[in-house]
């Protein structure tokens, strides 16, 4: 028998960073992960690994375009048992880079799954630990369609998609959101034709409809096929690879698409199964999700939830933010997370990235606002690397103070942590658009983007 202050439940952006900022408050922590590995999906399975495939395909796309800048390079090879190697020992660093942050702060590491018998125990094999509070950071997993199984060797999901040992001919994308665009790309960029398929006649749900108009655009340059307002009915075998049934929404007519792999990308759902919550009395929504209070305490005392089991954005960061929140309150701190000012970014080429309203959003609450845009195609360092598609936007109220903002272009998920900044703190336009920007730089589009919000562009 052990006794914790805090026992934390999942060991994945969420959960590790709750550990390892209760430790540093004082507290006696242990946290319990069964997946073999810390990090989650996000460090094993998903934004980590993802971002890896893509930094490399887009090199090996990149070969191809170098002619332009006067470089002439030989035969162009591919091996995608070397990129994959490279992805995984990121991984692994990174994974063991946790490891020694949880030894460095005396956090005790429990392998295994945890179930929870009562408040104030964690069950682990024969194993019941005995702790003050607890904190459920378990994550999420992808969500499958109606009739349609993982198997990770044709139907794909994130996970299966991240770990192909060849370029398939034809990917078909069901989704798309960030991680069927995302992998999408990386795929295409390796040779494989790839259409994405979206249930919507629109991408990138939630992102502000201009900027998702540009992206889809930039994509469709860069290779993408495009087959909006269809919704997949069934997957079948085929001697020749699978075959697809699809639904026209509009017209509510049936379509065929041949495809070698199909990667389904139409979401996350919460990983809760096993926890022994129904038992406890604490309440979950119709979707699945652990409710809780502004401290983020369920429904039974002692009980805590946080990331994407939670409602909310479904995001690495914002999980971070909240275990940080959650146990400085235990502590008697003032812990907080303001989700207006939560960032997302799409790691395409090019970048998406919003905070804040769209401008659909104020539109419907009947808000005044002003836009301001500047076009990466007149930035000078945007010309200069030949990364011009894309565009910033900023969406001001009548005081100054901004309700959102939006880019797509280059570096867009840097780019964005300026006006992430600016949301926080109250700064208005004004402010932003006097601030001095380098020349040449991207983040000049920023400045520009502000000046027209205010009728004084210079560069447009």
């Amino acid at each position: 028998m052990s006794d914790y202050d805090l026992i934390v439940v999942g060991g994945g952006p969420g959960g590790y960073v709750a550990a390892i900022r209760a430790a540093q408050l004082g507290m006696n922590v242990a946290c319990v992960e069964g997946r073999g590995s810390l990090g989650g999906t996000c460090l094993n399975v998903g934004c980590i690994p993802s971002k890896a495939l893509l930094t490399s395909s887009a090199k090996y796309a990149e070969l191809s375009h170098l002619a332009g800048h006067g470089i002439s390079v030989g035969e162009q090879l591919l091996d995608i048992s070397g990129m994959m190697a490279r992805k995984d020992k990121i991984v692994t660093d990174l994974t063991k880079g946790i490891g020694f942050l949880f030894s460095k702060n005396n956090i005790d590491l429990i392998e295994g799954w945890a179930s929870i018998p009562a408040p104030g125990q964690v069950q682990v094999g024969d194993q019941t630990l005995n702790t003050k509070n607890i904190l459920i950071a378990t994550g999420s997993e992808p969500t499958p369609l109606p009739g349609i199984e993982f198997d990770e060797v044709d139907v794909l999901s994130s996970t299966g998609a991240l770990a192909l040992t060849d370029v398939p001919e034809h990917l078909v994308v069901i989704g798309a959101g960030v991680i069927g665009l995302e992998l999408g790309q990386v795929w295409s960029r390796l040779g494989a034709k790839v259409t994405v398929v979206e249930y919507l006649d629109r991408i990138l749900p939630g992102i502000d409809g201009d900027i998702a108009k540009l992206a889809q655009r930039a994509l469709s340059k860069r290779g993408l096929k495009f087959q909006l307002g269809r919704a997949l009915q069934s997957v079948s075998k085929t001697e020749s690879g699978l075959k697809l049934s699809l639904n026209r929404v509009a017209k509510d007519t049936e379509e065929e698409l041949e495809a070698n792999k199909v990667l389904i990308a139409v979401g996350r759902r919460p990983v809760t199964g096993g926890l022994g919550l129904d038992k406890l009395g604490v309440t979950v929504d119709r979707r699945g999700f652990i409710e809780v209070d502004g401290a983020f305490q369920t429904s039974v005392p002692g009980i805590f939830a946080i990331g994407d089991c939670v409602p909310g954005p479904m995001l690495a960061h914002k999980a971070e933010e909240d275990g940080v929140a959650c146990v400085e309150t235990l502590a008697g701190l003032e812990g907080h997370v303001d989700y207006n000012t939560v960032p997302g970014v799409v790691y395409t080429d090019p970048e998406v990235a919003s905070v804040g309203a769209t401008e659909e959003a104020l539109k419907e609450a009947g808000v005044s606002y002003t836009v301001g845009k500047f076009a990466f195609m007149a930035n000078s360092r945007a010309r200069s690397s030949g990364e011009t598609d894309g565009a910033v936007k900023v969406l001001v109220g009548s005081d100054g103070t901004f309700f959102g903002a939006h880019i797509c272009g280059a570096h867009g998920g840097d780019l964005i942590a300026e006006l992430v900044l600016a949301m926080t703190k109250g700064a208005t336009v004004e402010e932003v658009a006097r601030t001095c920007h380098a020349h040449p730089a991207m983040g000049e589009a920023v400045k520009e983007a502000c000046l027209d919000a205010l009728g004084r562009a210079i560069h447009a």
